[in-house]
């Protein structure tokens, strides 16, 4: 059964969901829902007060619904209770808010526009184009950060033939590449740019993310090439990828005279933005 976690964005909230590709429908966190409808300091309990009392009367949407692993404001991956989008509809009868009606209108939207984009991937793109901007992002960063993931997904998607699994490994392996390109591990770089639970790229620069690119690239490349046939030689062209990226890095330092890894981060760069243009 193949996952794909997903942010959706309604009116400025933040809503994970995940997309079961077997099933072709959106699982989305109940509690992210309620938080949004409610405006709740605790959504959490606002959702077990509710769940019980739909339980004692016999609610089979409730008794229906799945728990399903995401990720956590403590950036770890958690279980959470999840409703498909008709689950949805029928729980958010239950939930007195004046944003009722608008969720309704933003959950069928997102729904019709998964069916739309199965059909025209290039539809994927524009979505994730109109999220970023939503969020205040420039759209040079944007289209630097779309190719970004075009990248990283044949990178995945070489690892995948290479037998690798998803999670530990991969997480391994991209860690080898960001410490050989950056001089800094995934947890550094984030630690670097005061960052928890926040996506590492979707607070790189430009030439953060150019560099990154480079060293993903070179990694999926020197694969190809090399046909490597366990972990342990997965790991040693993880690391010649990111040399790659490392070597540009460096050359780019010496000729600026500035640091290519900094700690600025997206919310800086958007609070930047937001003063320059009140100016």
């Amino acid at each position: 059964m193949e996952k794909k976690d997903s942010i959706k964005i309604f009116e400025d909230s933040k809503i994970r969901t995940l997309w079961n590709n077997e099933e072709e429908k959106w699982y989305i966190s109940i509690v992210d829902v309620i938080a949004v409808l409610t405006e709740s300091k605790n959504p959490q309990v606002y959702w077990r007060v509710l769940k019980k009392r739909l339980l004692a009367e016999g609610n089979q949407t409730v008794t229906n619904c799945n728990a399903l692993k995401m990720l956590a404001p403590d950036g770890k991956m958690r279980f959470t209770d999840v409703a498909d989008t008709e689950q949805l509809f029928r729980l958010i009868q239950s939930i007195p808010s004046p944003k009722a009606e608008p969720f309704k209108l933003w959950l069928a939207q997102i729904a019709s526009e998964r069916l739309d984009e199965m059909q025209d991937p290039e539809l994927t793109i524009d979505r994730a184009l109109k999220e970023y901007l939503e969020l205040g992002y420039s759209e040079n960063w944007i289209n630097q950060r779309l190719k970004s993931i075009e990248i990283r997904k044949e990178l995945t998607d070489e690892w995948k033939k290479r037998g690798l699994k998803e999670g530990m490994q991969f997480a391994t392996l991209t860690n080898i590449i960001t410490k050989a390109w950056s001089d800094k591990t995934t947890k550094e770089y984030k630690i670097l740019k005061g960052l928890k639970k926040e996506n590492l790229r979707d607070n790189m620069t430009n030439t953060e993310l150019i560099l990154n690119m480079l060293a993903e690239a070179s990694t999926k490349d020197i694969s190809q090439a090399t046909d490597p046939k366990n972990f342990a030689e997965n790991k040693k062209v993880a690391k010649e990828g990111g040399d790659v990226a490392k070597v540009a890095r460096l050359a780019l330092e010496k000729k600026t005279g500035k640091k290519v890894v900094s700690s600025l981060n997206a919310k800086k760069t958007l609070d930047e933005n937001k003063k320059k243009l009140e100016k």
